[in-house]
């Protein structure tokens, strides 16, 4: 009996259509990050595990996926001892953000700082499969490093408004400070809880405040440090206001007041900069990964009910790890995955993406072929997408074909057109049909644009 084909849960196929619709994605981000200066890099799937371990703190480590050592891995082992460090020396990429740390120490003689790049590429995490969360998927990331200037900052929230709005999808930006994160814990009486402070703050949306008031409690937190937090979380109303009740609550901490004073420069370049897009400060904002020193960022689509589609912030010590210390840098990971389930879910992509071809040449016999091929060779040359059938079947089969693949032309030269030097096209949409020349390229080509 055959087996039946699946694939891993978590892990997906891509058909024609979905394929060209990630495209659009890939395309647009693309092109917006070359427009303010960022050069394209790959990294390998996979790291070495002395690479990646330590670097997402504990949740993540569990989440990489190790890979076991090729040959035989299991030759040696002294099963006395852990076993994993023993078989796997290598996992496969859970981000793209270390990858690109360990790339910037590796190649620094060959770079020009600060360095700014991007990369689109998949990444892996063992995680529990849900809506919107997968255990492969694409991201899309864009760092500078080598400059601590808020203006980089600002460009990466410009790239958000900028990539968004050509999507056609309305989105929220959220800005917290790492720094002031920090400050909170020192204010509270535990500045040595500062990540389990932040990891229980970071799921105030998902669970309420209530939850995260008993997650503190389960973490060592004193009801006393929980009421000097409680306020913060709760704060409403304009930058300048949220910034102005902060001051006066983190008066004892000088990492949380240079936190409020990068986030009142970042929010007066944004202003300066004159966005479409809404940016607020949420000091909830808490991404619970450990290499953020700075301004965190997370985006939320409006109009779609999901996770963060877009998030990143900025990292002094990252490089640090691999012997590169004093190298700060900032970025942004769009999640392609989700953005594609917003933009399906909205009906934003582009109707021209259904054709993978404009025109279609019905296959009437050999000798027809013969007589078409240099015109289809002339149309692709002209950036004319064309198929010619492979097969002369019935008509109806052809048109079949057409109709299918959504390809809007059809042209069908027979005999008869041969002898006139012509050619036959239909516009299948509004039944228009006109003959021209075989050496009319111009009118062709005026007709298909049509």
């Amino acid at each position: 009996m055959a087996q039946k084909p699946s694939i891993p849960k978590g892990t997906r196929d891509f058909g024609p259509r979905e394929t060209a619709e990630r495209n659009y994605i890939f395309d647009t981000i693309r092109s917006v990050f070359r427009s303010y200066g960022y050069a394209q890099i790959e990294t390998p799937a996979m790291e070495n595990l002395s690479t990646l371990l330590g670097k997402y703190g504990e949740e993540g480590d569990k989440l990489l996926y190790r890979i076991l050592n090729s040959g035989d891995a299991f030759a040696g082992v002294d099963f006395e001892k852990p076993l994993t460090p023993q078989v796997c020396e290598k996992g496969l990429r859970y981000d793209l953000t270390v990858p690109f740390a360990r790339f910037v120490v590796q190649h620094q003689g060959e770079l020009s700082f600060p360095f700014k790049r991007y990369q689109i590429q998949p990444v892996w995490r063992a995680d529990r499969p849900q809506k919107g969360r997968y255990r492969e998927f694409y991201q899309c990331d864009v760092d500078a490093i080598g400059s601590r200037s808020q203006l980089c900052e600002l460009e990466l929230v410009q790239i958000v408004d900028a990539v968004f709005s050509k999507l056609g999808v309305r989105v929220l930006v959220k800005i917290n400070n790492r720094k002031v994160l920090t400050g909170l814990a020192e204010i509270c009486g535990f500045p040595d809880k500062v990540v389990d402070i932040t990891v229980a703050i970071d799921k105030l949306d998902k669970i309420g405040l209530d939850a995260v008031k008993d997650e503190m409690r389960e973490k060592g937190l004193s009801d006393a440090a929980i009421a000097v937090l409680e306020p913060v979380l709760t704060l409403s109303g304009s930058a300048e206001e949220k910034l102005a009740r902060m001051r006066s609550i983190m008066g004892g901490s000088e990492a949380g007041m240079k936190g409020l004073d990068e986030l009142e420069e970042l929010f007066g370049l944004i202003a300066a900069a004159r966005l479409a897009t809404p940016v607020e400060i949420d000091l909830s904002l808490a991404r619970g990964l450990n290499y953020y020193t700075g301004a965190i960022f997370e985006v939320k689509a409006l109009d779609w009910q999901i996770g963060s589609i877009c998030g990143g912030g900025r990292y002094d010590n990252l490089t640090g790890i691999f012997g590169l210390p004093d190298m700060s840098g900032v970025g942004v990971s769009f999640g392609a995955d989700r953005i594609y389930d917003v933009l399906k879910g909205l009906d934003k992509f582009p109707r021209e993406l259904e054709g993978s071809a404009t025109l279609l040449f019905a296959n009437m016999g050999a000798d027809e072929v013969r007589y078409l091929l240099p015109l289809a060779a002339e149309l692709r040359a002209a950036g004319v997408s064309v198929e010619i059938y492979p097969d002369a079947a019935k008509l109806k089969k052809q048109f079949d074909y057409a109709d299918r693949k959504a390809i809007p032309f059809l042209s069908i030269t027979g005999v008869s057109e041969m002898e006139q030097g012509i050619v036959n096209l239909k516009n299948l949409s509004s039944g228009e049909q006109k003959s021209f020349g075989k050496e009319d390229l111009a009118g062709i080509l005026a007709f298909l644009q049509q």
